[in-house]
């Protein structure tokens, strides 16, 4: 299984987003590990102005994961990408370069409030 650690804060859209691509591009299954910034002065002064960052068992970061295109070219590096779902989004009216919103995606809620692509 893939583990991955998400750098986040509470109310980070910018984070929901990016778990909700992640639900649907990532291939196979990984686990997610979210780190709360704001508990950690290091933490703070490391990613505050840089969440969401996606951190691979590697340690190697990826900032601005919520755009589809670099999450797909990240998780691509990583034979974890999954092409079938990449191109459907890509084809779709939303385009590789949009942003997800939630009028434009439906959405499922998970148990902890946490909502992803359905």
């Amino acid at each position: 299984m893939n583990q991955l650690t998400l750098y986040t804060t509470l109310g980070c859209h910018l984070c929901e987003q990016l778990e909700a691509l992640l639900e649907n591009l990532h291939r196979g299954e990984y686990r997610l590990v979210r780190v709360e910034i704001s508990e950690d002065e290091a933490l703070m002064a490391r990613y505050a102005v840089r969440i969401p960052v996606l951190v691979d068992a590697a340690g190697d970061e990826l900032d601005r994961g919520f755009e589809p295109s670099r999450l797909a070219a990240w998780l691509a590096e990583r034979r974890r990408l999954d092409d079938a779902t990449w191109r459907r989004l890509q084809a779709s009216e939303l385009g590789p370069e949009a942003r997800v919103q939630e009028e434009q995606v439906p959405t499922k809620q998970r148990p902890g409030g946490r909502r992803y692509l359905g």
